[in-house]
C-alpha cells in the first residue's frame, strides 16, 4: 500500500501534499470535480498552517481567523480518476488587507496540471472586523513572489443579463465550523449550474470570489450566463442578503 507523504521544504514556507483522486472526487467526466479542487486547496491552506504551529484554535486564541476571499484556476489538465498528483501550496507577499496564497498541481512525471493563485482575509472572529496583514504577529512576514502561469485573482465582470437557472435552500450539510456555507461547496453550486451542453468542455481558467456569507436557512437564487463567442460562462449566487458570490469558467 502506497504512503502518501506531507512535508515542508527547508524554507519553512513551501509545503507539499501527495494526492490521487478517488471515485468520490471525480465529476461524470471522470475528472477532479470543482467542490474537489477548492476542499484540496483550502483543507492543504489550513493543514500547512497547522503544522507551523498555527492550527485553527491557535488562530482563534490570538483573535485570528483566515477566510478564503478569492481563487483563481488555470486548467493545464484536470487531473483524472484515480491518477495520482502532488499538491505545492506556499504564501507569497502579502498585500494590506489580504493573505496571498499559490497552488500547483503536478502530475507524477512533473508535468502541470493546475495553477492557482488566492487571497484570503485575516478577521477578527469576535468583532467580524477585517485586520491588516502587517499586524499578523504569528509568524514571520513573507516576503517572496513568482510569477503563475495563472490568471489573478479580482473583479468578475459580470453581464447584465442573467439567467436564473436553479434554486436551492442552505442544508445543514453545506455549513462548516466557522457557522456558514463551507467555501469548497460553491464549487458544486458552480458545476450545478453549467449546461449540459458546457458539461464536457476543455475548460482553460476558473475564477472565484466570495462576496457575502450564506447561511442555514437562505435560499440560494443561481443565475447564469452562456457567451459562446467570449467561451465564458458566468454564475452568480444571490440570497436574500445579496451576492453572495461570483464565478467564471473559460473554456477552448
Amino acid at each position: 500500500m502506497k504512503e502518501y507523504k506531507q512535508w515542508h521544504d527547508d524554507d519553512k514556507i513551501t509545503f507539499h501534499s501527495e494526492h490521487k483522486v478517488l471515485f468520490s472526487q471525480a465529476n461524470s467526466q471522470k475528472t477532479m470535480s470543482f467542490y474537489e479542487l477548492l476542499k484540496v486547496t483550502s483543507d492543504m491552506a489550513v493543514e500547512d498552517y497547522a503544522r507551523q504551529g498555527m492550527d485553527r484554535d491557535t488562530l482563534t486564541a490570538h483573535g485570528y481567523a483566515c477566510l478564503v476571499s478569492r481563487v483563481a484556476f488555470r486548467f493545464h489538465r484536470l487531473p483524472r480518476e484515480n491518477e495520482e498528483y502532488l499538491f505545492t501550496t506556499y504564501e507569497e507577499k502579502a498585500e494590506a488587507l489580504q493573505l496571498v496564497r499559490a497552488y500547483e498541481f503536478t502530475s507524477t512525471d512533473g508535468s502541470p496540471l493546475i495553477t492557482g493563485l488566492s487571497s484570503w482575509l485575516l478577521v477578527d472572529p469576535a468583532a467580524h472586523r477585517i485586520i491588516p496583514t502587517k499586524k499578523f504577529d504569528l509568524r514571520p512576514p513573507v516576503e517572496s513572489q513568482k510569477e503563475h502561469d495563472c490568471l489573478k485573482y479580482g473583479k468578475i465582470a459580470i453581464p447584465e443579463e442573467l439567467d436564473l437557472i436553479y434554486e436551492r435552500t442552505i442544508m445543514y450539510s453545506d455549513i462548516d465550523g466557522n457557522g456558514h456555507v463551507n467555501n469548497a461547496r460553491y464549487g458544486a453550486y458552480l458545476a450545478d449550474a453549467i449546461p449540459e451542453s458546457l458539461r464536457s468542455a476543455d475548460f482553460t481558467d476558473f475564477r472565484l470570489n466570495y462576496a457575502k456569507e450564506a447561511k442555514l436557512g437562505d435560499k440560494m437564487m443561481v443565475y447564469g450566463h452562456t457567451d459562446l463567442e467570449a467561451k465564458r460562462f458566468v454564475v452568480v449566487g444571490k440570497t436574500a442578503e445579496g451576492t453572495s458570490f461570483e464565478a467564471e469558467l473559460y473554456w477552448k
